[in-house]
């Protein structure tokens, strides 16, 4: 068995499951070892009834101590027992297994796992585990793995077939140097990828992991290498003049540039005039003022002779670019087109024709922009908006485009100047990092969910004064193994607990990109006043009148994320509100969110982020948009990154030519991390 072996040669994978399974995106044997546990679960020791606590997940040994009644609700059919052991006694509860009436019978003695909720005062074990006794006592201390799954796929159905893979698979050879795996202390890449999926101890699970994380972050960091040496001496081939125009604009905007603002600019205006192509990342935080320098950077290009492009990940945002370079520029004889994957195939040859013949100057777009079909007319500059959403083969297809054009890239992810040195190691950094006086910094408070019925009525008073909010829940819909809000039910309840005037509409990642285009763009013109999302509206947005962001199970977030949220809101005229609410009773996750609570600085709070999140925190809450590594995240694993970077630092021409040839040709374990 190979890696990119189809997963029907795994026994037991017939075309029917095989279908199952490429809803979880698995489609070869490598796609289906890349499929790594969410997390895992250890069996403990029983303890007595006297001493659970609620919201734990426990084990207690009880016998039956009255006949398993069944109760009726709507669809759902409740089984509720009361259980004893010596020391007190609780109720259990399960839905929709009517069978257990029979099964458990009075005087029997059963181990019973499961959570502990709190219901009408008292606390309930919900839906637990049964087992006899002899089989339970063999699952203690063994890291069961917990896999994200689908309908129709169990936990057991992928446990099965990975067990199967890993017996029957041909592994690779380590391709990592030996003294680099010595001097890290990593793993064998065989071992690891076994322990991975099961582990024989935690601290076997951990090792196993790093080894994981340790070759995605290397592997990006040698294409990056590669990247940067390859580009090292480009000559600018689209050499610029300044224009008197790029200060007429700057002059005419309603507001002054930062002195952050200015100083980004020069860099970005010396390297038009420079010797070699610029080759740069504007950092900044949500509201910082990139945009405008992107936009100043443009004209210049075109006032020069030449083509421009702005790419970015949603065809909201590249509607809302187009608009507004319009606007900006129309007065300088700038030309301006659209080019999305929705518009029809007419609109795009006629696009295409305009591109290539310089009938416009300034093409906005998504991920249209690197089609085979775009060709470009002296293409000097290249932007990509929202960095973080785009890989290193996707700026590169865009430059490909051009003549080695110069390259402007932006994020808005607040990541430590530290990380983002490594992680942009091909680019040249320019940090905004001060905001406009004209904005009003955002108002926040961290609350629990007692506080939600006066969070809709904030809502109900904010959309009656003509604003719109939005609401995030961390899930798409209800999950058996997770307590957390879902978008679909919470748009119900908020539609019954809102004024019947108030617009609810919800958006989520599996949603068809027209259907999610639509209810964008209905939010964006204002004929939706509350949108439930996922954080699928992270990125992608803007919608000036939106003043109020509550976000539910804000402790399931990375700080960075949660922050990238808040940045939803707060960019109009009107004073914005942040609420998070924490489902959760921990103190630390509340002391977490209270970073939150006192600073609207990304930079900051990434920084404190990375203090909070140890090399313990394993499978703890994964940073999104960062680099979408399959295993790493870089705040959770930044001293990993750390020691990838500099192993790649280190290595010598002859060992990455040879590290390279040893992947060329093979569908590598790690070869889809790279970029």
């Amino acid at each position: 068995m190979n890696y990119d072996d189809p997963i029907l040669v795994i026994k037991g994978i017939g075309e029917k499951t095989a279908k199952m399974f490429e809803k979880l995106g698995i489609e070869t044997v490598q796609d289906l070892l890349e499929h790594y546990p969410r997390g895992y679960e250890v069996f403990d020791r029983p303890v007595p009834i006297t001493e659970i606590t609620e919201g734990a997940t426990i084990a207690i040994d009880a016998g039956i101590a009255m006949t398993p009644k069944i109760k009726k609700i709507r669809n759902l059919q409740i089984v509720t027992v009361q259980v004893k052991d010596s020391y007190g006694s609780m109720h259990l509860t399960w839905f929709n297994m009517p069978f257990l009436q029979k099964t458990l019978r009075m005087g029997y003695h059963y181990i019973f796992r499961g959570k502990v909720i709190r219901k009408n005062g008292v606390l309930v074990m919900e839906q637990p585990g049964i087992y006899e006794k002899e089989n339970y006592y063999k699952l203690l201390k063994i890291m069961q793995p917990i896999y994200p799954l689908t309908e129709g796929i169990t936990n057991n159905s992928i446990s099965k077939a990975i067990n199967q893979a890993l017996t029957q698979l041909e592994f690779a050879k380590d391709y990592i140097p030996k003294g680099v795996v010595k001097q890290y202390d990593l793993l064998d890449l065989t071992k690891a990828i076994k322990e991975v999926h099961f582990p024989k101890d935690r601290e076997r699970m951990i090792k196993a992991r790093k080894r994981l994380v340790f070759d995605e972050f290397f592997l990006y960091a040698l294409s990056l290498r590669r990247l940067k040496e390859s580009k090292a001496q480009i000559k600018n081939q689209f050499p610029m003049k300044k224009v008197t125009e790029c200060n007429e604009l700057i002059e005419q905007l309603p507001y002054d540039l930062t002195g952050a603002q200015k100083k980004v600019w020069e860099e970005v205006l010396q390297d038009l005039q420079g010797d070699n192509a610029m080759n740069r990342l504007i950092q900044g935080d949500v509201g910082s003022g990139k945009t405008i320098l992107a936009v100043i950077a443009i004209l210049m290009t075109v006032k020069n002779g030449y083509q421009a492009s702005l790419m970015v990940p949603t065809e909201v945002l590249a509607k809302q670019h187009y608009e507004s370079l319009i606007s900006l520029l129309a007065q300088y004889g700038c030309r301006v087109c659209l080019l999305v994957g929705s518009m029809t195939a007419k609109e795009k040859r006629e696009a295409y024709e305009k591109i290539r013949t310089h009938e416009v100057d300034i093409i906005v777009g998504t991920h249209a922009l690197i089609q085979e079909k775009v060709e470009y007319h002296k293409l000097a500059l290249v932007i990509t908006d929202e960095q973080h959403r785009f890989g290193v083969k996707q700026r590169e297809a865009l430059q490909t485009k051009g003549d080695q054009p110069h390259v402007l890239v932006m994020s808005a992810t607040p990541i430590p100047r530290t990380l983002a040195i490594i992680l942009y190691g091909d680019l040249d950094i320019s940090i905004v990092d001060e905001l406009p006086a004209q904005r009003l910094p955002i108002k926040n408070c961290v609350v629990d969910t007692n506080y939600r019925p006066n969070a809709y009525r904030f809502i109900d008073k904010q959309v009656a004064e003509g604003r719109q909010a939005y609401v995030i829940c961390p899930m798409v819909e209800e999950s058996e193994n997770l307590e957390a809000e879902n978008v679909i039910d919470y748009t119900e309840r908020l539609k019954e607990a809102l004024a019947g005037s108030v617009t609810v509409e919800y958006l989520h990642g599996k949603m068809k990109p027209k259907e999610k285009n639509d209810i964008m763009e209905r939010f964006s013109k204002g004929e939706i006043h509350v949108l439930v999302s996922t954080t699928v509206v992270e990125v992608g947005v803007n919608v000036p009148n939106a003043t109020v962001m509550v976000i539910e199970n804000a402790e399931r977030f990375g700080l960075a994320q949660l922050h990238q949220l808040r940045g939803r809101v707060g960019r109009g005229a009107h004073q914005s509100f942040c609420i998070f609410i924490c489902g959760s009773n921990s103190k630390e996750a509340r002391e977490r969110l209270e970073i939150l609570n006192h600073s609207n600085d990304g930079f900051y709070i990434a920084s404190e982020d990375l203090k909070l999140r140890g090399p313990g925190d394993m499978f703890g809450i994964r940073q999104s948009g960062d680099l979408d590594f399959k295993l790493g995240d870089v705040f959770n694993d930044a001293e990993v990154l750390k020691q990838a970077s500099e192993a790649v630092k280190s290595l010598k021409d002859t060992e990455v030519k040879l590290i390279f040839d040893t992947l060329k040709g093979k569908a590598s374990y790690f070869l889809a991390c790279i970029v």
